[in-house]
């Protein structure tokens, strides 16, 4: 098995992001502030905030901000977590209410601490959001919750249209990357949820530039799609920090484009592939063409 190119560990300059704090930029900023809400934007130090914000979009994260895992790939701080805030999930539906979205993607940290992993803030989120915004379209980014059923029926029961959770990495790197993940737990929950409801939505992402190769990232979307997972993002890994994993290479935009094709190839709905992707960046441009009428009606 071979890298696709050589490894360069130099940031390329078809990795670049415009810094423009724009008015939308700072009314979202403050609003979440106002609100007390958490975004994955803010706490994962996403590259792709300034755009995001300015069209007056963004991924609240729920269940605080802080994780039981320490994944060696992200920013979100880990430790001891606070107690569950109860009123989270009304005060994200009046967000989503006041900025007026078609498309509100949620998320949290891991939860490892709770007997459902959270599961039940999230269910309480969605119904949130369809009561205050029956029109708005709702994507979950869920964590695995550790494989456990009972708390995948209960996000899936309450509707989201569009169940998300990131596979993140090749197997062989797990241990190293997502050192309290199983990867077989990430692709049954998707698999899990397509049980309980054919036809919603379901996703995944990967990162690369984190030492796999190509044929191992390939043969985890053919995992994928004999899964039933009908969205795939792939983006290149960014290091947040000296603390994190080291990038071992950086994917030519040529690269991005060579896998989408591969992908698609393989039966994947609908692909997004590049530099700066990220599973929940433009989301609402993500929702498979034959399920967007189903989702305006």
């Amino acid at each position: 098995m071979t890298e696709i190119i050589e490894p360069t560990r130099k940031i390329p300059e078809w990795i670049r992001v415009r810094v423009h704090e724009g008015e939308n930029y700072k009314q979202l900023k403050q609003l979440v502030r106002d609100r007390r809400l958490h975004t994955v934007c803010e706490e994962a130090h996403c590259p792709n905030i300034f755009d995001c914000w300015n069209r007056r979009t963004a991924t609240f994260m729920i269940l605080g901000d802080v994780c039981t895992r320490a994944c060696r790939f992200c920013a979100v701080t880990s430790g001891r977590p606070a107690e569950l805030d109860i009123g989270e999930p009304i005060r994200v539906a009046e967000s989503v209410a006041d900025l007026g979205l078609r498309h509100a993607v949620i998320t949290s940290v891991d939860r490892d601490d709770l007997r459902d992993g959270g599961a039940e803030i999230f269910a309480r989120t969605i119904r949130a959001i369809r009561r205050r915004s029956p029109g708005t379209s709702i994507e979950v980014l869920t964590p695995d919750f550790q494989g456990d059923r009972d708390a995948i029926r209960v996000v899936v029961e309450a509707r989201p249209d569009i169940f998300n959770h990131n596979t993140e990495t090749v197997p062989r790197l797990y241990a190293r990357i997502r050192p309290k993940a199983v990867y077989a737990n990430s692709l049954g929950l998707l698999a899990y949820v397509k049980e309980l409801a054919p036809r919603m939505v379901t996703k995944s992402g990967v990162m690369v530039g984190l030492g796999e190769t190509r044929e191992e990232l390939l043969d985890v979307f053919r995992n994928m799609r004999s899964h039933h997972i009908d969205v795939l993002t792939v983006g290149q890994y960014l290091r947040p920090s000296k603390k994190h994993a080291e990038v071992v290479r950086y994917y030519r935009p040529e690269e991005f484009q060579e896998l989408k094709k591969a992908a698609v190839a393989m039966g994947f709905e609908h692909v997004e592939s590049g530099p700066l992707v990220r599973s929940s960046y433009h989301a609402d441009e993500q929702i498979p063409e034959s399920h967007r009428k189903a989702l305006a009606g």
